[in-house]
């Protein structure tokens, strides 16, 4: 049976330190994609074994939440978290990167990331924020975010009604121009008409020559069960509209998970806190605790300690990328009550008798103590 590679490091994949910046760690990644570049390297499976492995160690290391887990847990705890990067092939790397680096790497010095040569719409990204209850079960939300549309006005030309953008000149209406780069030429955005092979003259006063405003839509995202604080879910084109005509861009939404009063989260695993008396941890007891689906009860055995932890398997969150579910960790501690009735405070005392401790003596009264300072001056 084959065994399958263990995976480079990421900070070897990069060739960066551990200690390395974002900005370091973005210039590592810059220089590997550009290397490894699938229009640089035709055919040659090798580089694109390395531009995807560059994609997803920088998709981890530039994610400080994914980067810290890496540098604590490694690849395991990627995987048990649902954090590990999924990409297909290389237009989904085009598609998670352009909006970082630029039509200048991906889609616009190669001529990749779009259909028929086209220019994809940039990516864009919203925030969504959801409950606990909501990441362990699944939901369906809807998010609003701000992206282009088509200028009514001048139907997307950018200039005034009654006239027409002229060819650029410097580019021959190409929209780009050849440079030299040692053996390599490099096609690179026309510096004057920016790519659109045209030059507006007389502007559109609404979108002010972009041929696009700037609009606030609402789209229903579906949540999966087992998201966590930094999953990102791809809205397929929903992005910014290709300046050329080609296909939209993405939108990706980045999830942020409340904190819950009861539960902490640790992978998949939930973390309960539960409080117990003295007679419960020394006699043994069924004691309720929550879970995310309701109360059940747990059986304490006599001698219990504070912060014994008890596993109640499958009772955590899901796991993201398999039908498994991690555990809920029950730990137990004793709680001290601050007021104690007279006949619970006669019985511990007894309690510390036979035991044989020191034990702070019965407080008394204040007017008891001043009935006493006076009878013993006196008074």
């Amino acid at each position: 049976m084959p065994v399958m590679a263990a995976k480079r490091d990421y900070y070897e994949v990069l060739g960066v330190d551990r200690s390395a910046t974002e900005k370091e760690i973005s210039e590592a990644y810059r220089k590997l994609a550009l290397k490894y570049h699938p229009d640089r390297n035709p055919g040659d499976e090798e580089a694109v074994k390395r531009f995807k492995e560059a994609a997803e160690a920088f998709e981890v290391l530039n994610n400080p939440e994914k980067r810290a887990r890496y540098d604590r847990y490694g690849h395991a705890g990627l995987e048990q978290s649902g954090g590990m990067p999924e990409f297909r092939d290389v237009n989904d790397i085009f598609a998670a990167f352009s909006d970082i680096f630029g039509d200048s790497l991906f889609g616009g010095i190669f001529g990749g990331g779009g259909r028929g040569g086209e220019r994809r719409g940039a990516n864009i990204r919203c925030e969504l924020t959801i409950d606990l209850v909501e990441a362990a079960r699944g939901a369906t939300k809807n998010v609003e975010f701000e992206r282009h549309e088509v200028c009514e006005e001048c139907r997307g030309t950018g200039a005034r009604r009654g006239t027409q953008p002229e060819k650029c000149r410097y580019c021959g209406g190409r929209g780009r121009v050849v440079q030299s780069a040692g053996v390599f030429s490099i096609q690179t955005t026309c510096p004057s008409c920016h790519g659109e092979g045209v030059v507006i003259r007389d502007p559109c006063p609404k979108c002010r020559g972009g041929g696009y405003v700037l609009r606030r839509v609402v789209r229903e995202v579906k949540i999966p069960p087992g998201v966590d604080t930094g999953t990102r879910l791809r809205l397929q084109g929903e992005g910014e509209p290709s300046p050329q005509g080609g296909p939209r861009g993405d939108c990706f939404c980045y999830i942020t998970v409340r904190e819950h009063p009861l539960f902490q989260r640790n992978g998949r695993d939930l973390i309960c806190q539960v409080p117990i008396t003295y007679p419960q941890a020394a006699l043994g007891a069924k004691v309720a605790f929550p879970t995310l689906n309701g109360q059940e009860e747990l059986e304490i055995p006599p001698g219990t300690q504070s912060g014994d932890v008890f596993r109640i398997r499958g009772k955590g969150m899901p796991d993201l990328q398999s039908r498994g579910r991690g555990d809920l960790i029950v730990q137990v501690y004793v709680e001290v009550p601050k007021r104690l009735a007279p006949e619970h405070e006669r019985v511990l005392r007894e309690l510390a008798e036979i035991e044989n401790v020191h034990v702070s003596p019965q407080r008394k009264s204040f007017f008891s103590k001043v009935k006493e300072y006076f009878q013993g001056h006196g008074g």
